[in-house]
């Protein structure tokens, strides 16, 4: 499965028993909506729902960290996901959060995972089928989890690599969150960026109508925010959800993997001696 597929390709496998679709909408704490409640009254026809504030660490105050593979495998099989399940997600608003799910099937092992695109959005514009309420219960599957670490990025690493600069950080937040003169919307976080990283908006990667931009228009994107393939890169964001964008962009694009700094900004600007770049006066 290509990581990338079109509205015209699920309706198409809609229904399949090797498939299953996922709605991976997360809002931000300044977006009064509930991704779960909206999934209630409109979704994909079949979807079921998935949680990143679940399917994630519980044992840490940081927004949905990746959680143990154990962890990860009951809750993925739980929702009917086995190794040969073929995995679409979508989010509610366009291409914000379906990503992460996207990458965090690949991180565990599992590659028939794909992103819709354009999302919903596309979907309802196009005049496709919706249904209301609550998911059916899924029969259980069972997962076999393979963790792939070098994709995974923590702290720990981060600071490391001010000093060594193997690694190119690339930040996926507005430009204005990026130079540190637009509060974040998490309460409580330092303004600014990681001392040396550059800035490519995940939004630059999508045309008007939320979907990818071509291969060599995102080639072009990557290109002038710094990054060419040449060194390896690790995406960032404000909680580790749109820096999974910036990922699949360089797949899409054909550039060198990159891996996620799961902790990204809502670790980094919380944490008391984390250095800070910033252009506010």
């Amino acid at each position: 499965m290509t990581p990338l597929v079109t509205t015209e390709f699920l309706a198409a496998e809609l229904g399949k028993p090797d498939l299953v679709v996922f709605d991976a909408t997360k809002y931000l704490p300044n977006e009064p909506k509930d991704g779960r409640t909206e999934f209630r009254a409109a979704h994909i026809p079949g979807a079921r729902f998935f949680d990143i504030d679940e399917i994630a660490d519980p044992d840490t105050d940081l927004p949905h960290m990746v959680p143990a593979a154990g962890r990860f495998a009951r809750l993925v099989g739980a929702l009917g996901v086995s190794n040969d399940t073929r995995v679409v997600f979508y989010d509610q608003k366009g291409l914000a959060s379906a990503a992460r799910g996207w990458w965090l099937m690949g991180l565990f092992g599992h590659d028939a995972a794909a992103v819709l695109d354009g999302g919903l959005p596309k979907w309802r514009a196009e005049g496709r089928a919706l249904e209301a309420g609550d998911a059916p219960a899924p029969a259980p599957a069972v997962f076999r989890p393979h963790f792939r670490p070098t994709r995974l990025r923590g702290i720990g690493d981060m600071l490391h690599n001010l000093h060594a600069g193997a690694e190119q950080v690339l930040d996926a937040r507005a430009a204005g969150r990026f130079a540190g003169t637009t509060p974040e919307p998490r309460p409580g976080m330092k303004a600014g960026r990681i001392p040396g990283s550059r800035n490519l908006p995940y939004t630059e990667l999508l045309n008007p109508d939320g979907t990818f931009r071509p291969p060599a228009e995102l080639r072009a994107r990557f290109a002038a925010a710094g990054i060419d393939g040449a060194r390896p890169v690790v995406t960032s964001c404000g909680s580790g959800v749109s820096a999974c964008i910036l990922t699949l962009g360089m797949q899409l694009a054909g550039l060198p993997p990159a891996a996620v700094y799961d902790g990204s900004w809502s670790e980094w600007g919380a944490h008391p001696a984390t250095p800070v770049e910033s252009d506010a006066a």
